[in-house]
């Protein structure tokens, strides 16, 4: 069973030293199918943690299954990233109808770790925290503090129907670590490589599947007057992300199992070199458009998306809402898979990185445990997880509510058919989230694609970071196997 994030970026707290806990996780060889059943992903238990601090104060019932209490405030804090935080507001506006004299409190922020740590060591977390973007809490030093969320995915929904029958197979695995289902990813999330299917029908270009078709469509962005790539401060490691897909589909699940287990020189394995070498040949041609190291990455992305400067940029398939109001009209967002390294890879020039991300948590200490749960049943239900698809097009992990024609996005219909290519040779991984990797990571890849840092700087100081987590006692490690 595959174990996944959603996103790239997190940042580590300090935290007390510890004795090192080694949690075994199951894993597929290769991938988790949405298609398929996971039996062997199933989580013990009715959900709760013995410690909760708040015991239900109203009365369970179907409508009620977690007994909140009444006029009950929801305290939850949300990653305000490229989906906002207005979901969560308008899923708080229908709890709200369902429960007269309750509301839901949203709190934006974009520094998780820093503004929630002490909360969480002072024994007073939000009901809800939406654990995501770059300063998001590692899990693994949190997992203890956490609801398990099995009852939410048992429970019915506002419509009446079990929510574990409404969501896409698969979903789950994100969150659960060992036998606990400790965070609910709401978006399904599909990682590629985006362009502007109006700009590449007009010179007749054709998207890459391979890093060699993009080196030399990179030459004729330059005969354009664009540049083949570009990249902002703080999303430079987008292109980790996309290197590591890349070397997965290029030599197989051991490429990620090595990566993921913290081994030593896993950023040596031959995949990972040949795709970092054909990268920095692309920078050294120039293709890059230069200055991303010192420019904030949306500003970065809008002359992607807005002036066209470049023709490809990798992100999650939350790149077409966090970018609506700065984006060309007409532009037609659309998206490839990752490039392989070769013409015939491990795995299929179709093979997609996808997973379940926005990690939605409820900790035990919370106020309002049942609250919290509350609101995220709500936000399960099929009003909600329509509105957000219409709203950030994008699908939640519930299924059947993404029309067709994609609510009108290009974006949507490409990721659906993207997923629908793959079949079942979809994957992600994990460890940069799980222990915090990014805060460390974005310098390296700013200075590599600065032009400043060999494949060899890049790889020694990649590994340098891994061998210091791998070591390092006092970190709990997650076993992928």
């Amino acid at each position: 069973m595959t174990n996944n994030f959603s996103t790239d970026q997190s940042s580590i707290p300090s935290q007390p030293s510890r004795r090192s806990v080694l949690r075994a996780v199951m894993y597929t060889a290769a991938a988790v199918p949405f298609g398929l059943p996971l039996a062997a992903c199933a989580t013990g238990g009715g959900g709760g943690d013995e410690t909760s601090s708040a015991a239900p104060g109203g009365e369970m019932d179907a409508k009620n299954p977690f007994g909140m209490a009444e006029n009950t405030t929801v305290d939850a804090v949300i990653f305000d990233g490229g989906y906002g935080v207005d979901y969560v507001e308008f899923a708080g506006t229908v709890l709200a109808g369902l429960h007269a004299g309750s509301t839901v409190k949203v709190s934006p922020s974009t520094q998780i770790a820093t503004e929630l740590q002490p909360r969480f060591v002072g024994g007073n977390p939000p009901d809800l925290v939406d654990n995501s973007g770059a300063q998001s809490i590692g899990f693994n030093t949190i997992l203890d503090q956490l609801e398990d969320l099995t009852d939410i995915i048992d429970a019915p929904n506002v419509e009446g129907t079990t929510i574990r029958d409404t969501l896409y197979e698969g979903v789950l695995a994100p969150g659960t670590y060992g036998d606990k289902f400790a965070a609910l990813n709401y978006v399904l999330t599909v990682y590629g490589v985006w362009y502007s299917g109006s700009l590449f029908e007009k010179n007749g270009w054709t998207p890459p599947a391979t890093w060699e078709e993009a080196k030399a469509l990179g030459a004729e962005a330059k005969e354009a007057g664009k540049y083949l790539f570009l990249w902002g401060t703080e999303a430079a490691t987008y292109y980790q992300t996309l290197a590591i897909e890349s070397a997965i589909k290029e030599g197989g699940d051991e490429v990620r199992l090595a990566l993921e287990n913290l081994e030593p020189d896993c950023w040596s394995n031959d995949s990972l070199q040949a795709t970092f070498t054909i990268m920095k040949e692309i920078v050294d041609a120039g293709y890059f458009k230069p200055g991303g190291s010192g420019t904030q990455f949306t500003a970065a992305q809008a002359q992607w998306s807005n002036k066209e400067e470049a023709l490809l940029y990798p992100s999650g398939s939350w790149i077409e809402n966090e970018m609506k109001d700065q984006t060309a009209p007409d532009f037609q967002m659309k998206g490839v898979p990752s490039f392989s390294v070769t013409a015939s890879p491990a795995m299929p020039t179709t093979a997609l990185h996808s997973t379940a991300g926005e990690p939605f948590i409820v900790p035990s200490q919370a106020k309002s445990v049942a609250g919290g749960k509350e609101l995220l049943r709500v936000m399960l239900s099929k009003e909600a997880a329509t509105n957000f698809s219409k709203t950030k097009l994008a699908p939640t992990i519930v299924k059947d509510i993404v029309p067709a024609d994609g609510f009108g996005s290009t974006a949507l219909v490409s990721q659906t058919e993207m997923l629908s290519a793959a079949g079942t040779d979809i994957f992600t991984f994990n460890f940069v989230n799980t222990y915090g990797m990014n805060q460390e990571q974005l310098p390296i890849w700013n200075s590599f694609l600065d032009g400043k840092k060999s494949v060899a700087d890049l790889t020694k100081e990649l590994q340098a970071i891994t061998d210091r987590i791998a070591n390092d006692d006092t970190i709990d490690k997650i076993e992928v196997s």
